[in-house]
């Protein structure tokens, strides 16, 4: 087979992908939101020559915009209304108490832990909080006197209700947008996640990076998953109106999970695949036909965030003929008795690959919005148990007011650093050092890695941004020219935040530095120089205070993730085994304790991922960790393959051989859970003294062989073997994982 050659049309396609994806997305409409939200009101009073007011109205107006992240809209409106009140408040406050250092330092620390708390309600509630402080932050050097105090308040005020009025209006225009978005970005990820698998049939495969990557995008397959679940089963406009639009968004979700969960059946003995046909191109024809398959997924994704259908080629239906043809041709020139095996592996293979192209097909013909044929598909009511629920109880908060919670350590992390911030910025004031505060409120995290990676990307994005500022305002000087720039740069800053927190900075930089020069003709090397100094202090600080103030390293809560992983994955086997046993389970019943699996998954593989950003005297037993992540990921994908022959062969093959191994493996992974609780060794409580379904399958192989040697090619043992291997695999392949997955918790606890 020839290699491809043309690696700069490949490059060209992916940058002309990234870029549709990209203007089609919820974050570049995110991001004009916001710069309309923030730039009218200054321009329409700066019309009437009040423009000193209209830059309050703006900061308003931005403060209230940090709440509006994606989600339900009642969701945003509570968001966003919550910030209309609490920020009111607090600029008031701020305001009252500029004029005195002692009396706005500990109205600065009281407010830091505050609202650094409130974010055990959640993310949005977590929002509310920032909103609060940047509001608090950006007001602090602007002493007013009398009534000044209040206007200040009332121009504050007057801009969170512009803004909110603005998004709930451009909402009831398009109400289906933003789930078209982010389902978009669901397809794409998941395509992102069938391209890491595919490196796993690449002749030289590193299989640690592979793993790595896989585990990676299964987080973010997870994250875009959750998003659009809230979207839709919290959103009454979707499950309670049956118009075509909301049930094929339906659908096209339950679709794409159901097609993620059969990526995750692909999973193979890859090691044992490339011994035995690494010297044939069939592993390359797998993993180019793989590729094909997440090409299909981009376009499907791209056109449903765009609201158009998305077309088919016909070149994944010619691929897949043109594979079949050399998997047949390629079998029956090497098939032997020693390796069918390997070729019945062969067969499962490219039989997923079929069924996920059918399942392309389909989402393709969802992209149609056709009446008719959404129509004839079928959807759940029950969705409410996909969901959870966050509780605003008084109860959750005092049970977060101890160390052993992560949130009460980050609010005394964030209100020491925050203070002594200020307190640097009175000993040393610089022309802007509210820089200093808003440095370290924006850097600060919970958790060290992403204060790291924050910390670094920050840097970083404000020295390349004041390079970008200075030569803008060295070589352009219309300011009608300079202020379309900063419109851009604006736009860009707001829409790349929350996805790609450098580039965001490196805009942010030069945005800002525009403004200054626009509002006061301010001299824009002292900008410059005032921005890098606070930037550098405000990031020494929040790196000091992450390091040394109440640190919450990975270490010390993995173990709750470790547990939470095996307790799911037993539920999920549980749900699945008893199909084979003749015992019914439902189909919402199945599909929650899935969902759960997948999400406990993602939480411990982001958690380790986080672990490897910690310094290396933290990360013990780093190597156990990591091992344990995969072994769960392939339990995970074992359960998967096994439920995919549910419902063609459990009930053919129902039997009580299957018992023991399914008390076997369930008493295993509840072993393993509580040697991780209780932080000991404990002793097995089940064990497999003999396989009768292991027995029954090499009973089918020893005949299978024979009927090789004798040159029969077609039989009912052939059939029957494939068949019940399909399932004996499975069923040997988990008990196995979930006795080395007791092992390595057994190794942990003890090391």
């Amino acid at each position: 087979m020839q290699a491809i050659s043309l690696p700069a049309d490949v490059i060209t396609m992916d940058y002309i992908k990234e870029y549709k994806s990209f203007i089609n997305s919820h974050y570049l409409s995110e991001g004009v939101r916001i710069t309309a939200g923030i730039v009218l009101p200054a321009l329409l009073l700066s019309y009437f020559e009040l423009l000193s007011v209209g830059v309050v109205v703006s900061l308003g107006a931005l403060s209230v915009s940090i709440a509006d992240t994606p989600g339900p809209i009642h969701h945003r409106r509570n968001g966003m209304f919550a910030c209309l009140i609490i920020n009111t408040i607090i600029s008031f406050l701020t305001a009252f108490a500029s004029a005195d250092h002692f009396m706005l330092g500990a109205l600065l620390l009281l407010s830091c832990f505050v609202f650094s708390m409130i974010g055990v309600y959640g993310s949005r509630a977590n929002a509310v909080g920032v909103s609060a402080l940047l509001v608090m932050v950006l007001s602090i050097n602007r002493q007013h006197q009398g009534w000044d105090v209040l206007l200040n308040t009332l121009y504050i005020l007057s801009g969170a209700i512009w803004y909110m009025l603005l998004s709930l209006l451009l909402y009831s225009f398009r109400p289906y947008k933003l789930v078209q978005q982010a389902l978009g970005d669901c397809i794409m990820a998941t395509a992102d996640y069938l391209r890491a698998r595919a490196s796993f049939y690449e002749k030289e495969v590193d299989y640690d990076k592979t793993y790595q990557q896989m585990l990676e995008q299964q987080v973010a397959v997870h994250e875009k998953q959750n998003l659009v679940r809230e979207l839709l089963f919290k959103s009454r406009n979707v499950t309670r109106e049956s118009t075509t639009t909301s049930r094929t968004l339906l659908m096209l979700f339950t679709d794409i999970v159901d097609l993620f969960e059969r990526a995750m059946t692909s999973y193979q003995d890859y090691k044992a695949l490339h011994d035995a046909f690494n010297n044939s191109e069939i592993l390359e024809h797998y993993r180019q036909l793989i590729i094909s398959l997440t090409d299909e997924l981009d376009e499907i994704g791209i056109a449903v965030k765009s609201g158009n259908a998305s077309a088919e080629t016909g070149e994944l239906s010619k691929q897949l003929n043109n594979t079949r043809r050399y998997f047949n041709d390629f079998r029956d020139a090497n098939r032997t008795a020693d390796n069918v095996d390997g070729f019945i592996s062969l067969r499962h293979i490219f039989n997923s690959i079929e069924d996920i192209a059918a399942r392309i097909h389909t989402l393709h013909l969802y992209t149609t919005y056709d009446k008719e044929f959404v129509s004839k598909s079928k959807t759940s009511g029950d969705y409410d148990k996909f969901i959870s629920h966050q509780p605003i109880d008084v109860k959750i908060l005092k049970d977060n007011l101890t160390l052993t919670s992560n949130t009460f350590r980050h609010a005394i992390r964030i209100s020491i650093a925050t203070l002594a911030g200020y307190i640097v910025s009175l000993l040393f004031p610089l022309g802007h050092s509210y820089w200093i505060l808003l440095t370290i409120i924006v850097i600060l995290k919970p958790a060290y890695s992403l204060t790291r990676k924050r910390n670094y990307e920050r840097l970083i994005g404000t020295v390349l941004g004041a390079i970008a500022g200075m030569l803008m305002l060295y070589f352009i000087k219309d300011n009608n020219v300079l202020f379309v720039i900063m419109l851009l740069l604006m736009i860009g800053t707001y829409s790349l935040l929350r996805t790609h927190y450098m580039i965001s900075v490196i805009f942010m930089t030069p945005y800002i530095l525009l403004l200054f020069h626009i509002l006061n003709k301010a001299n824009f090397e002292t900008v410059i120089a005032d921005r890098i100094i606070d930037t550098v202090i405000g990031s020494a600080i929040a790196f000091i205070a992450n390091l040394l103030l109440l640190p919450a390293w990975e270490q010390e809560q993995i173990g709750s993730y470790m547990s939470q992983v095996i307790e799911s994955n037993r539920n999920y086997f549980k749900d699945i085994a008893v199909a084979f046993i003749g015992e019914p389970v439902t189909v919402t019943s199945y599909k929650v304790s899935r969902k759960n699996a997948f999400v406990a998954l993602a939480n411990l593989s982001d958690a380790f991922t986080r672990m490897l950003s910690e310094p290396k005297s933290k990360r013990k037993n780093i190597k156990l960790v990591h091992q344990f992540v995969v072994q769960n990921h392939m339990l995970t994908s074992h359960i998967a393959t096994l439920s995919y022959y549910v419902k063609p062969l459990a009930e053919k093959y129902v039997s009580a051989d299957f018992v023991p191994i399914i008390n076997t493996t369930v008493s295993t992974l509840d072993n393993a859970a509580q040697t991780i609780q209780q932080h000991q060794p404990l002793p097995a409580t089940t064990t497999l003294t003999e396989n009768k379904v292991q027995q029954r399958l090499d009973e089918l192989l020893k005949t299978r062989k024979q009927e090789l040697q004798n040159g029969i090619l077609e039989s009912s043992t052939k059939k029957a073997l494939s068949e019940y291997k399909s399932i004996a695999d499975q069923f040997n392949f988990i008990i196995n994982i979930t006795a080395d997955i007791k092992k390595t918790a057994a190794q942990l606890v003890k090391e």
